[in-house]
């Protein structure tokens, strides 16, 4: 079975370097714009905001991702530091989502 790993080519030069990230980044953007995209659902379902941050969803992510690094001959470390920047800015927009789709919180009026 192949690894993401062995995908990565030999290069000699920064410009073949850095052409191989624009064409990864030209993938990964559109998954993560659609992965933010749950966050809004989430948003939507979810009946409170202390329900945005889940820290056992958090833990759960994190084990997967690192398995699935290791298993892709990643760097284990690497990737849960990425996901782990990712899901605090996704939870940064969820509670954002949930505020908006809520709207103003209703103000008490004076007696």
């Amino acid at each position: 079975m192949s690894q993401a790993i062995d995908r990565v080519k030999p290069c000699t030069t920064m410009v073949e370097v850095r052409r191989a990230v624009d064409a990864l980044d030209d993938v990964l953007v559109p998954l993560l714009v659609e992965r933010v995209g749950y966050m809004t659902e989430a948003a939507r379902i979810k009946h409170s905001q202390a329900q945005v941050r889940d820290e056992g969803r958090i833990q759960a992510i994190v084990d997967r991702v690192r398995d699935h690094a290791q298993a892709e001959g990643g760097n284990a470390d690497v990737m849960e530091a990425i996901y782990r920047g990712l899901m605090e800015v996704c939870i940064a927009h969820e509670h954002r989502e949930f505020a908006r789709l809520r709207g103003p919180a209703p103000t008490e009026s004076a007696p």
